[in-house]
């Protein structure tokens, strides 16, 4: 049974066909990486695959449960999405990494909060920085820990690293390499054709809003 399960999937935005009858699935552990030219859809799968926007035609599944089955809040904390630009909301550091615990109600686990906070090389003294005065590089991985502070079962990323510096890039893609070896399933749309190979066992090509090709890297 895959975890997520995408199954003739479109949407039409107007007159304009964004994805155009795509089926796909992920097993649980997998590390897929999304590519294909800018425009293709790919963002946009992504968004229906975290329930931010629901297909105008087909269906998706987690689980083996139709995402209609699902109370959204509930999903979502299955299902956390990153986003190419990073946004952050608040005052400090602190109110972002608290945010995900205030909206369980429950109390946040510091250990969790500096073991990310290590990996990802911020020193946990920015947790009272000011939100607005980080670097993008900063603010990027300040929303990444945010997206995992409450242990997902599946991470959506789009673009996470495009507009890091080549040492911010290699953190990030550390930091998620180690998180997937601990169980974490991956999809992680990149332009990157290095960064696609680096560390998936399944390349998805989107063209035009059609699977163009599913390769799996032995």
């Amino acid at each position: 049974m895959p975890l997520l399960d995408i199954r003739n999937v479109s949407f039409i935005d107007g007159s304009k066909t964004i994805l155009d009858h795509v089926s796909v699935s992920a097993e649980s552990h997998d590390f897929i990486s999304i590519t294909g030219p800018s425009g293709s859809g790919k963002s946009t799968l992504l968004k229906i695959c975290s329930h931010m926007i629901s297909p105008t035609e087909g269906d998706v599944f987690f689980k083996d449960r139709n995402f209609t089955d699902y109370n959204p809040v509930e999903l979502r904390r299955k299902i956390s999405h990153c986003f190419q630009t990073p946004c952050l909301w608040g005052r400090t550091v602190r109110e972002n990494i608290y945010f995900p615990y205030w909206l369980r109600g429950i109390k946040p686990d510091q250990e969790r909060i500096r073991n990310l906070f290590s990996l990802f090389r911020l020193p946990l003294a920015y947790m009272d920085q000011s939100a607005e005065k980080l670097s993008g590089g900063e603010k990027q991985r300040i929303a990444l820990i945010r997206s995992i502070v409450i242990e997902p079962e599946i991470l959506l990323l789009d673009e996470v690293t495009s507009a890091l510096d080549a040492e911010n890039t290699q953190i990030t893609e550390q930091v998620i390499q180690h998180l997937h070896e601990e169980g974490l399933t991956v999809l992680w749309v990149t332009h990157s054709t290095v960064q696609s190979r680096k560390y998936a066992n399944k390349i998805l090509t989107v063209v035009s809003g059609q699977i163009h090709s599913l390769e799996v890297i032995k």
